[in-house]
């Protein structure tokens, strides 16, 4: 029993520090490599700049209609080549009467409200560009954003490009902002490693771009439509490069309670995308995209949660049984303690809006893999209705 127990304990130790450390130390070693042997050359803008949509879903946004307009309205790249397009479906505020005010932008919009993926399907039909950039409403993209983007298409197995996502945060700001932009630069540089070796795994809605051609309408039940988008993408043969220089700039969820909202529905959708890309996890079709597929998201929606809470009750098993190597038991056993501590004492901290960073980073990683369960639960009560709540953000 002791042996079973002791063996469990280190598979699932080994699982969960592999899938958070031990991968991207390997994806920064293969990528040294590879660009030691292949110096990676530069990029660079086509001649003839070619035609772009900058493609827009929104629904009742008219707060933000005028400063997403500013935004657009300042982006470097040619007037007559840039085609501005909100699909408004469903709003019932003053979203369709602002942006009437902007000769630039052609406005979709039905009454029926069908949630953001039967959106962009109907949208998709109208664009006749070569290029679609996608960004969110409450999203700010840099002034060169586009032109950056568009040097990755230079390469022909290029299909997407993701740009980075960035959390603005500001000295109010408490546990909602302080994780998830630990989270998002953590996660960025992934996406940079996973791109430079082979492909990133996604892309994040703030701001991608795709070749127009690829776009496949998306079932209308799904959750994560940037995900599914770009990995539908990926299973055509193309590649999904990442664009640091582009960069979209977000106010974090106003709350953790606000950003529970967005993790639920992200781990719903993970876990919906993972049961209906499980081809690409054929490394023997996809070869580097599969492996960087699995223990990137899959293991990280699947595997991770369960193995970080039978860490506790296997722990616990060997300290009674005081197996060996004691030592290392006991040091383990000694880390969770602090690690949980922490994590409550950060979730009391942000109850009482005090902010200390250092005691934020648990508790956020700890709620992040926590709403992983509430997602299969959503998940198994889900009835194909993708319509959702938007998660409020700070001001």
């Amino acid at each position: 029993m002791e042996n079973t127990i002791t063996l469990l304990f280190f598979i699932a130790l080994f699982l969960l520090f592999f899938t958070y450390f031990g991968y991207g130390a390997v994806i920064w070693i293969a990528v040294k490599i590879k660009e030691w042997r292949n110096p990676p050359g530069m990029l660079q803008l086509p001649e003839i700049l070619p035609e772009v949509t900058l493609f827009i879903s929104a629904y009742n946004e008219e707060c933000m209609v005028d400063h997403k307009m500013e935004n657009c309205l300042s982006l470097d790249y040619p007037r007559e080549k840039l085609k501005i397009y909100w699909v408004t479906d469903g709003s019932t505020d003053k979203t369709n009467e602002k942006l009437a005010k902007y000769p630039e932008v052609i406005t979709l919009f039905q009454p029926e409200r069908r949630g953001k993926t039967a959106a962009i399907n109907r949208g998709m039909r109208y664009v006749t560009t070569p290029f679609v950039v996608f960004t969110d409403a409450n999203a700010m993209i840099n002034r060169q954003a586009i032109k950056d983007l568009i040097k990755y298409f230079g390469d022909p197995k290029t299909g997407c490009v993701a740009g980075e996502k960035r959390i603005l945060t500001d000295v109010k700001d408490v546990a909602a902002s302080v994780g998830e932009g630990f989270y998002w630069r953590y996660e960025s540089t992934l996406k940079e490693l996973d791109a430079r070796l082979c492909s990133a795994v996604g892309a994040a809605g703030e701001l991608f771009a795709i070749r127009t051609g690829l776009y496949e309408d998306m079932r209308l039940d799904t959750l994560l439509d940037d995900f599914v988008l770009s990995l539908r993408i990926v299973r055509q043969g193309y590649r999904i490069a990442y664009c640091k220089n582009a960069y979209a700039m977000e106010k974090a969820s106003l709350n953790m309670e606000e950003e529970k909202k967005r993790k639920i529905r992200i781990a719903a959708g993970g876990l919906q995308a993972v049961s209906r890309f499980t081809e690409l996890m054929n490394i023997f079709r996809y070869g580097c995209f599969s492996y960087l597929y699995i223990h990137h998201r899959v293991m990280r929606w699947t595997v991770a949660p369960v193995v970080l809470l039978l860490l506790i009750p296997l722990n616990i098993a060997l300290l009674c049984m005081d197996a060996s190597p004691r030592w290392f038991i006991q040091l383990f056993a000694l880390l969770q303690a602090l690690s949980y501590v922490a994590a409550v004492i950060g979730w009391y901290l942000d109850k009482k809006r005090i902010k200390m960073n250092f005691f934020y980073i648990p508790y956020y990683f700890l709620f992040m893999n926590l709403n992983i369960f509430s997602g299969i639960i959503y998940l198994f009560r889900f009835e194909g209705d993708a319509v959702w709540e938007k998660a409020k953000r700070s001001k």
